[in-house]
């Protein structure tokens, strides 16, 4: 299984972040058809191994260059989020599959779970 990209942009800072993204696109494509100068948005991702875990901490930056009428406007916007690492390193949000809560016999602490039929 690969990484569903779609998912993990929308998965991002909660969800916030395509939202940052559709903002950004949508400002710098109005100025640049107003000024009729180039624009710019970047999307910088640096992934980093959460220790003791199959988990990766996602810093995410967006960056966008907007033209005025005299210049432009440079900003940039950076958050991160953790993800987790799947089978062949697919990315997501949520584990893909739970380990067990009790993996083995307990000392008495538990009741077993009992079915009926």
């Amino acid at each position: 299984m690969s990484t569903n990209v779609t998912q993990v942009l929308a998965d991002l800072d909660g969800g916030v972040f395509i939202e940052k993204l559709a903002h950004i696109l949508s400002e710098v494509a109005g100025a640049v058809t107003d000024h009729e100068k180039k624009g710019e948005v970047s999307i910088n991702l640096k992934l980093s191994k959460i220790q003791n875990s199959d988990q990766v901490q996602i810093e995410h930056t967006l960056k966008f260059k907007k033209p005025t009428m005299r210049g432009s406007i440079i900003q940039d916007d950076a958050t991160s989020t953790p993800m987790y690492v799947g089978t062949k390193g697919a990315l997501s949000f949520y584990p893909v599959k739970q380990p067990p809560l009790f993996d083995k016999e307990s000392n008495g602490n538990v009741a077993k779970l009992q079915t009926n039929g």
